[in-house]
């Protein structure tokens, strides 16, 4: 009696420990003071994404993006190449999804598709300020392109 008695504890222990390790966890961002005074900026800078051997290339015309790149988000070396490229993947095929889904995303977030090869190199510099603009737009607009925070 004692060994059934323990063992239904166990398992209604258990049981509750398993639902409540399967339930999602929403973190909030931490952002701060100065980086959400970056959002509210009015100020447009165009941040220029290409590469001379691959002919890639983007302007970026978002507001405060220029300022945040070159004040808060990490310095260009912190991450290596690959990371970059493995993040940008996952949050290029997400954003892409998005855009073709305009009844459940919104249109004027998710306007065109980006064209993101993972078989082409398009050098660290391209994937940096890339894989950077994501962390930016996700921080800004409270969006989700990964199954990962976007953290700085």
């Amino acid at each position: 009696m004692k060994k059934n008695l323990l063992f239904k504890l166990f398992s209604l222990v258990f049981a509750g420990l398993l639902v409540l390790s399967c339930t999602a966890q929403k973190e909030l961002l931490d952002i701060s003071d100065q980086e959400q005074s970056v959002f509210n900026s009015k100020e447009e800078e165009p941040v220029e994404i290409k590469d001379e051997d691959t002919e890639y290339d983007i302007i970026i015309i978002e507001p405060g993006f220029y300022t945040w790149l070159n004040s808060i988000a990490r310095p260009e070396g912190y991450y290596s190449q690959n990371f970059l490229e493995s993040r940008n993947l996952i949050m290029v095929t997400t954003w892409n999804n998005r855009v073709l889904q305009p009844t459940r995303f919104n249109p004027n977030l998710y306007e065109m598709q980006i064209n993101y090869d993972p078989n082409i190199d398009y050098g660290y510099e391209v994937n940096y300020k890339l894989y950077n603009y994501f962390i930016y737009f996700q921080r800004k607009y409270n969006q989700r392109l990964g199954p990962f925070l976007p953290r700085i």
